[in-house]
């Protein structure tokens, strides 16, 4: 197989020698892709980073980095590419927790405790931490989960202090329309509007959905309603190993409302080789049937680390693993360098089994992501409609 991408503006640099304008790049090897649902095509609306603005509530969103994307965080990696400037729809922005719904703590961080995340969060409505001056890292005990009837709005927010951990023992967050145990709401579970859960402001580290059932989603797991993600990092979270679809060792996603795009806005995967994430596929995001709008995100030192791609246990997609059928996946403003694919696509593996989704990447970078099995293009595995898009990018 042959593809030529649309290229606008963008350069290739391959084995020491470097092509811009309209390229085109012999494939791998082809594999096969799991069973899909269905996607929509995305594509960001007006908006500008600097006009994302909330208010605080506890310790909600309160001072704001430079650009207004949200708070600085105090350790590791910052939130975000420092040089992704694309414009933020206002349905992705950061949403307003100046008046919250439930406080976590007391102003102590003795009061912010697993047990209070997990009753906050299956009380839903806005969320805000009161834990005192400092940054400070949760245990979770237990993982905090969704219930369908709460919200429908449900808000996260960690005001750029709070790190929730899993301790290497437990997935973080779960939110599930079609598990009764969080309550049925509707007849079609598959596809309705609530709950529409925002995570913002958030550290997510040492989430492990090794073993879980459904699997995959170290540190979230969603299927159902909508779902976004603003300045928020995901730090060392993994999944199962091994396995042909199992993926999204920070996060995994499926069934969103009228197949719209999970939104990533402003947040970092990894940033590091101390705090990369790690599954059988898709290191960072993955979903099956699912469309993703990713701006000005971070995404280094993720791993696939399964073997014998798609027939087998995997390996594809270092950073992101996007399988199913009519989707679009849409960068703007990403960087995505130094993930590891032990198959296909060390960046990116992108399958539409029907050959009806779409992959675009605008003013963005991925560099150094090897894909130590196949690939199409540098780090990337694509099947797709036609061509993808490639603009004002790099791709090396």
């Amino acid at each position: 197989m042959r593809v030529s991408p649309v290229v606008l503006a963008c350069c290739f640099h391959v084995l020491g020698s470097t092509a811009c304008g309209d390229s085109s790049a012999g494939a791998g090897a082809s594999g096969e892709g799991g069973a899909g649902g269905t996607g929509a095509s995305s594509s960001s609306g007006a908006g500008d980073t600097g006009g994302q603005s909330a208010g605080a509530g506890g310790q909600g969103t309160g001072g704001f980095a430079e650009g207004g994307s949200g708070p600085v965080f105090p350790e590791g990696p910052p939130a975000g590419n420092p040089d992704g400037a694309c414009a933020v729809p206002a349905e992705a922005g950061l949403v307003d927790t100046s008046s919250p719904t439930h406080v976590i703590g007391d102003g102590t961080p003795g009061s912010c405790t697993s047990a209070a995340v997990v009753a906050a969060v299956a009380q839903g409505g806005i969320i805000t931490f009161d834990c005192g001056p400092d940054p400070v890292t949760i245990a979770m005990e237990e993982t905090a989960k969704i219930f369908n009837e709460t919200g429908p709005e449900i808000v996260i927010d960690g005001g750029g202090k709070v790190t929730l951990s899993g301790q290497g023992q437990r997935r973080i967050l779960y939110q599930n329309t079609c598990d009764e145990a969080q309550h049925w709401t509707t007849d079609h579970c598959d596809n309705q509007d609530h709950p529409r859960l925002t995570v913002q402001n958030l550290t997510f580290i040492q989430g492990d959905a090794t073993g879980a059932d459904p699997d995959g989603g170290g540190a979230i797991w969603v299927r159902g309603g909508r779902f976004k993600i603003n300045n928020s990092r995901f730090f060392a979270n993994a999944c199962d190993p091994a396995g042909p679809d199992v993926g999204g060792a920070a996060v995994r996603v499926f069934s969103q409302f009228d197949n719209q795009p999970v939104y990533v806005v402003h947040s970092t995967f990894g940033g590091d080789a101390e705090h990369g994430n790690a599954c059988a596929n898709g290191g960072g995001l993955s979903s099956i049937g699912v469309s993703y709008t990713v701006l000005n995100s971070l995404f280094t030192d993720n791993d696939a680390i399964g073997n014998g791609a798609s027939s087998g246990n995997g390996g594809n997609g270092g950073a992101i693993y996007n399988d199913g059928n009519t989707y679009t996946l849409e960068l703007c403003g990403v960087k995505i360098t130094n993930n590891t694919a032990n198959e296909g696509g060390g960046a990116i593996f992108f399958v539409s089994n029907d050959q009806t989704g779409h992959l675009v990447i605008r003013d963005s970078v991925l560099s150094g992501n090897p894909s130590l099995g196949f690939e199409t293009y540098p780090g990337i595995f694509y099947i797709g409609a036609g061509d993808p898009v490639f603009e004002n990018s790099t791709i090396e």
